[in-house]
């Protein structure tokens, strides 16, 4: 850090209410005892104590808790990855059963040490989710895998409900903040599969807050727009350590919403657009009106085969 450089003191609205009632540490131990990772606590997401204490949603993080690639904004561990787990994708269903989850979403760090970037293990474990609860629907938040097709085909012959990879900035920044990450190839991937699986919503997500400009913001979403992207998230950078970007500047959250407004004017389907909002922050609203008719047909099922609602404490 420069001398010119500062810390700048989050303001009051990026204060967040800690609630680590039963639902969250049942949720907490059950993630342990199925040696599981999740994006929630690995890149310390601010929106924690809500999805895990009050609407009982969780992001699965796969393929270990060690990244391949070095992104300069993200608090995930960087260095060689361990074997491949093969068991991991039923243990993530098992635990999407437990918890009776109507959405669940998977991400997992970048595997640019295997060929297929864990493509293989990715789908099958969507595919073990919906055997195991044929109702939930299913996002999947991939790294670009290289731009490699044949492994972007086998990851979508799974038939996700949402499949999510985020530009994560504007175009000019994309080299300082995202390792070995190209804003191009991104945008490719998400267009990619608008031609593999035209009726599945694509999604990408953006930070503010790195130093680009409103008229970078818009010609990024622009940018979505033009690749065939459905749904599109907005959030403030938070800088994870000291280690990391420092933030430029704090957007007012009437900036977020003039931001939506944009974005649901320029044609995007939905906007999540906020200072604590995060890639699949209320991911559940999303999904198409197909896949959420499914989710409530397999979810009144299951109800009426338990002979009760369902029940998220542990």
């Amino acid at each position: 850090m420069t001398k010119q450089q500062e810390y700048i003191r989050k303001p009051e609205w990026l204060k967040t209410k800690i609630n680590t009632n039963k639902s969250f540490n049942g949720l907490k131990k059950l993630m342990r005892e199925k040696n599981l990772n999740t994006v929630c606590e690995e890149a310390r997401c601010p929106n924690i104590h809500e999805c895990w204490s009050e609407r009982k949603t969780a992001t699965f993080m796969i393929l270990g808790d060690t990244c391949t690639r070095g992104c300069r904004f993200c608090a995930v561990k960087t260095g060689l990855p361990n074997e491949l787990d093969w068991g991991e994708p039923e243990r993530v269903a098992e635990s999407v059963a437990i918890m009776g989850l109507k959405h669940a979403v998977v991400t997992a760090v970048a595997r640019d040490d295997l060929e297929d970037g864990g493509a293989a293990v990715f789908a099958e474990t969507v595919r073990a989710i919906r055997r195991a609860n044929p109702g939930c629907t299913i996002e999947i938040l991939p790294s670009d895998m290289k731009g490699d097709y044949k492994s972007l085909h086998t990851l979508m012959d799974s038939k996700p409900d949402i499949f999510n990879h985020n530009i994560e900035t504007v175009r000019r920044l994309t080299k300082r903040v995202r390792a070995r990450a190209m804003y191009d190839r991104s945008l490719q991937l998400l267009q990619r599969v608008k031609e593999i699986a035209p009726t599945t919503p694509t999604k990408s997500s953006i930070m503010v807050g790195l130093g680009e400009t409103k008229d970078e913001i818009i010609q990024a979403m622009d940018d979505l727009l033009a690749h065939n992207v459905d749904i599109m998230t907005i959030g403030q950078y938070l800088q994870p350590t000291k280690k990391h970007l420092l933030v430029e500047r704090y957007y007012h959250p009437d900036e977020f919403a003039e931001l939506k407004e944009i974005a649901i004017n320029k044609g995007f389907t939905h906007c999540e657009s906020g200072p604590l909002v995060r890639s699949s922050y209320h991911a559940d609203e999303q999904v198409s009106q197909t896949s959420a008719q499914r989710r409530i047909k397999y979810m009144k099922e299951f109800e009426n085969q338990e002979n009760t609602t369902v029940d998220f404490n542990f």
